[in-house]
């Protein structure tokens, strides 16, 4: 770690040099006295912050999930090695935003833990880290940096609102006839070879794709009368403006947490190609709620329906879609699969024309808290 000049400091340099010789060349001695003195201060700066940091420096993030908008707190412990250590500053960044704390002087061996929160108004996946420890000169003219500590990841996942659970759909067809397995997985209806995902059954796992691809691969089973929910997130871009898009993906979140807690089969599909299937039980919606904290509106150009969606071995229960205006056109060819489906328009502005659309329930609302209280009403 070496002290170098701040741009501040470059500046009074260039302004002493220049100072100084205009003096020199002019017979100014006022010009002589105003450049020595900048240098001067400028050798004094680097001398306070030539020394060293000698500190151990360890720091955590608690919780690393939370809502977006919920307080998350990192703890930052620094501890003196070797001798007493002056007061220096720490910067951590979080994504694109950054915290400085500064830390006090301590003795040897002597461990300083201090707390600060984290920014969290924007959703997504964000690194915390790594710290850069500095010292600087009162008047900010150098400064002594190095990196420290490790990176940590905080996701940031969007709001939810209190929603009812979809109404269950109609029973699928089974092969060898009805089935009544109350279990999330454990039938004999084989819907998919999938990749394994954080909290499938480990029995459930085909060993045969899994030497075949390299990854783990699970049989995903379900029960034929086991009711499904699947939504539909319009990430078109230019559908949503980025803060409506936001309360897009909150009420996303709201409806298939709700539907996850009531032990619907959870399918989340989008337009940019996301198609994830989720089970009920909390580390399922562990892994939901980390989707959809990063994604993101995709090519305006994309097919409003996505191919997936038409398929008619992948459809049944209950679809939901979310967007800024119905395409009855679009939407057509999809209600014959689903026991009912319901389009949720967000269009704070009033933009969209009040109309109805054959076959589909249409809620339209300003904000995710207003459409989740529309689908409490309807669902």
């Amino acid at each position: 770690m070496n002290a170098r000049p701040t741009p501040r400091g470059w500046a009074v340099l260039l302004l002493s040099v220049l100072a100084f010789s205009a003096g020199e060349w002019f017979g100014f001695d006022l010009l002589r006295a105003l450049g020595a003195a900048g240098l001067g201060t400028l050798l004094a700066a680097a001398v306070l912050t030539v020394r060293r940091v000698r500190v151990e420096v360890t720091r955590s993030v608690h919780p690393d999930r939370v809502t977006r908008g919920e307080p998350a707190l990192a703890r930052l412990t620094a501890t003196a090695r070797g001798r007493r250590q002056p007061g220096f500053f720490a910067t951590d960044r979080a994504g694109r935003f950054t915290r400085t704390v500064r830390i006090p002087p301590s003795l040897p061996g002597v461990s300083r833990t201090l707390r600060y929160e984290l920014p969290t108004s924007v959703r997504g996946r964000q690194e915390v880290g790594p710290l850069r420890l500095h010292r600087a000169d009162p008047l900010g003219l150098a400064v002594n940096a190095l990196p420290a500590g490790d990176t940590a990841t905080l996701w940031v996942h969007p709001r939810r609102y209190p929603a009812k659970a979809p109404a269950a759909g109609y029973p699928r067809h089974h092969h060898e006839g009805v089935v009544s397995d109350q279990a999330l997985r454990g039938s004999t209806d084989l819907l998919e070879v999938r990749p394994y995902q954080p909290g499938d059954e480990v029995r459930h796992l085909h060993w045969k794709a899994t030497a075949r691809t390299g990854r783990l691969m699970v049989r995903d089973y379900a029960d034929p009368e086991q009711p499904r929910f699947t939504l539909l997130l319009d990430t078109r871009h230019g559908v949503f403006p980025p803060a409506v898009f936001e309360e897009a993906v909150d009420l996303t979140a709201s409806l298939l947490v709700a539907a996850g807690r009531a032990g619907r089969h959870n399918r989340l599909v989008t337009t940019g190609g996301v198609d994830r299937t989720f089970a009920g039980g909390s580390e399922a919606q562990r892994v939901l709620l980390d989707e959809l904290s990063e994604v993101r509106q995709s090519a305006a150009d994309a097919s409003p329906v996505p191919a997936s969606l038409l398929r008619g071995d992948a459809r049944g229960g209950c679809l939901a879609v979310v967007t800024a205006a119905a395409e009855p056109g679009a939407l057509a060819g999809l209600r014959p699969g689903f026991a009912a489906m319901f389009v949720l328009e967000l269009d704070p502005a009033g933009r969209s024309a009040a109309r109805s659309v054959p076959g589909l329930l249409v809620l339209r609302a300003g904000t995710a808290a207003e459409a989740v209280a529309r689908w409490n009403e309807a669902a």
